[in-house]
C-alpha cells in the first residue's frame, strides 16, 4: 500500500511505528485475552511474542512504512506463511473484527481507516483458502 510522492501512505496516516505498534500489541492483547478471538488464538502458538514482531514489521511494511519484514530471515510471502491454516470465511471475519477493534480502541483517525479498511477486507479475504 504505497503511495505517491503527495498522498501520506497509511503507515503516515496512522501515526507511523509507535502507531503501528500499538495496533499490533492490542491486536494480540485482545486475541489473547476475549473469547470472541478464540479459533483465532488457536491456531497461534503459546509465545505470542515473536508473531507481535514479525507482524509489526509486515504491518508496518504493507502499510507504506520502512521495509524491516522482507529484511528478516523468518520472513516469508504472506500466502505461504498462512497456508497451513484452515482460513474459512469465520475465520476470516474473526480477524478482521479483532484488527478493526484494535484500530479503533488505538485512536486511528476516521481518515486512516477508510483509506486501510477495504486493504484489510482484501488480504484478509485473500488468504482465505476453504
Amino acid at each position: 500500500m504505497h503511495a505517491d510522492d503527495n498522498t501520506p501512505t497509511p503507515y503516515e496516516l496512522l501515526g507511523g511505528d509507535p502507531a503501528i505498534r500499538a495496533i499490533v500489541e492490542r491486536f494480540y492483547d485482545l486475541m489473547d485475552r476475549d473469547p470472541a478471538y478464540a479459533a483465532l488464538r488457536g491456531i497461534h502458538g503459546p509465545d505470542l511474542g515473536p508473531m507481535r514482531d514479525k507482524l509489526c514489521d509486515w504491518f508496518s511494511e504493507w502499510l507504506g512504512g520502512p521495509r524491516r519484514y522482507h529484511a528478516r530471515a523468518d520472513a516469508k510471502c504472506i500466502g505461504a506463511a498462512h497456508a497451513p491454516y484452515a482460513i474459512d470465511a469465520a475465520m476470516r471475519d474473526e480477524w478482521l473484527a479483532c484488527m478493526q477493534r484494535a484500530i479503533d480502541e488505538t485512536g486511528a483517525s476516521d481518515a486512516a481507516q477508510a483509506r486501510i479498511r477495504p486493504a484489510m477486507v482484501g488480504m484478509a479475504e485473500f488468504l482465505r483458502n476453504c
